[in-house]
């Protein structure tokens, strides 16, 4: 008799917004769980992209004490609790830059050090994607420290423009600017036409046409 309500509940938490989640939280704390379990994983990803495995544990568990924190801070108007997330997460990120440094060094010696076994066409594939990334990593140690973040934020977090200003508390217009010119450094040091796309209505930027 017990686990019917006990199932119903349950499945209503699972398809509860992230606002409403916050909101219950703060009645009730335990329910911030819900939260966590939601976004914890993708929180450590992107941390762990940028800083490495040790500096993600830290991060993502100071992130969550931080929302817990500023709980009553947050705006209910926004279902989506991931950019609020992700902009605690890039502020505590900053503390580990040596770690992030580190990472990014890291890449560019495993793509200088890396050489070709033989001429397959798998270990060729192999090896230029393992050059790729390092020439990337080179080159975003050579962006602007805003700039990489708004575009490790919209490369990695997948955050739309708007998500990126909430996450930055900064406006649209700033991220429009900031992610320009870091496709800008792109396209010169790595020669590439990367990231040669148009936007679409929400915010983030689709391929261009193949045929255009």
């Amino acid at each position: 008799m017990l686990r019917e309500p006990f199932c119903g509940q349950r499945a209503i938490h699972s398809v509860s917004t992230d606002n409403e989640i916050i909101r219950r939280s703060r009645d009730s704390p335990e329910v911030f769980g819900e939260l966590y379990d939601r976004h914890a994983s993708v929180i450590y990803r992107y941390a762990a992209r940028r800083a490495g495995d040790f500096a993600a544990d830290d991060v993502t568990s100071e992130t969550f004490l931080v929302a817990w924190e500023q709980l009553e801070t947050y705006d209910l108007d926004r279902e989506d609790a991931r950019p609020w997330l992700f902009g605690i997460a890039t502020n505590l990120l900053r503390r580990h830059h040596r770690a992030e440094a580190k990472v990014l060094k890291a890449a560019v010696k495993a793509a200088s050090r890396e050489s070709v076994a033989d001429d397959s066409d798998r270990i060729a594939a192999r090896v230029d994607a393992v050059v790729a990334t390092g020439r990337i990593a080179r080159t975003l140690k050579l962006m602007a420290a805003i700039d990489r973040e708004t575009l490790l934020l919209y490369a990695w977090a997948d955050l739309t423009y708007e998500g990126i200003a909430q996450a930055m508390d900064v406006p649209v217009g700033t991220v429009r600017s900031r992610l320009n010119r870091a496709r800008r450094t792109l396209r010169t040091e790595l020669r590439l036409e990367i990231l040669d796309e148009t936007e679409n209505d929400h915010g983030r930027l689709a391929a261009a046409p193949r045929n255009a």
